[in-house]
């Protein structure tokens, strides 16, 4: 009564396929998830939301802070620094390493 509950065994040609669409998946992630991309559209973002409180200030609020627009003044240095970090992120792009079958390809022409 015992049934045979062996999986079949995928061919090379599928797995290989399986592994190259990993890889390809993997490096869109890692392009995508850069912390320089996080940081910079967060510190954009909230930059023009402080910069737009600053410049709608009341007299009140600048008398507050010693006549001082600190929204005005750190929303445009948030900008800045968000600009800055897409900046670097856009002239200095994250480069995937290379995948394993590069580097066993690589090794066996270095072989000859």
């Amino acid at each position: 009564m015992s049934q045979d509950s062996t999986p079949s065994k995928p061919d090379a040609q599928q797995v290989a396929k399986d592994v190259e669409e990993l890889e390809r998946r993997s490096q869109t992630a890692a392009r995508l998830f850069d912390v320089r991309r996080i940081i910079g559209g967060l510190f954009v973002v909230y930059g023009v939301i402080v910069t737009i409180a600053g410049i709608f200030a009341s007299e009140e609020d600048l008398k507050k802070a010693q006549d001082i627009n600190i929204n005005l003044w750190t929303g445009l240095a948030m900008l800045a620094l968000g600009l800055a970090f897409l900046l670097w992120l856009r002239l200095s792009p994250t480069i995937p390493p290379p995948s394993p079958q590069d580097t066993s390809s690589q090794d066996s022409e270095a072989a000859e």
